[in-house]
């Protein structure tokens, strides 16, 4: 499993408060990530070759409740062996996890794009795991752990 996190850097922003919007979602060490690009095309790039990033994030999405919304969006951003979704980087900042529906318009200072690359794991087991459906707000069919990483595909 690879997993990319990607964030438009403009040149009125901090950078110490784009990198802080993106850990506040994602467990990462500050090393995976880098500044790619130049001028208004500047992004924040973090790079994952594992899926323990998403650990913090699957569980913002339990404690916030929103793992129906949070279904659907991922859903909706399933291609072939991967997921795209987009997050709103003025919520991340202040630690909240608010999906949008395209990658620039409903976050005036653009979105943060999650890229994952399920590698072995089937789109049905990463959905149950990361937010899986729910029955008067309790998860059903959840999956506690990747089995398709144990198979060697990290």
């Amino acid at each position: 499993m690879k997993v990319v996190v990607r964030a438009p850097f403009y040149p009125t922003e901090s950078l110490e408060k784009v990198l802080s919007s993106i850990f506040n979602l994602f467990d990462a060490p500050k090393e995976s990530c880098a500044v790619v690009g130049e001028g208004k095309g500047r992004y924040i790039e973090c790079v994952f070759h594992n899926h323990k990033p998403l650990e913090k994030f699957r569980r913002l999405l339990r404690q916030q409740r929103i793992l129906d919304a949070a279904r659907s969006y991922v859903e909706r951003g399933l291609r072939e062996g991967e997921v795209k979704f987009y997050l709103n980087k003025q919520a991340a900042f202040a630690g909240k996890v608010s999906f949008c529906t395209y990658e620039a318009g409903e976050s005036p200072l653009g979105s943060i794009i999650v890229v994952i690359e399920l590698g072995k794991c089937s789109p049905d087991e990463f959905l149950n795991w990361l937010a899986p459906r729910t029955v008067n707000g309790k998860p059903v069919g959840e999956v506690s752990e990747l089995k398709c990483l144990e198979q060697g595909s990290g």
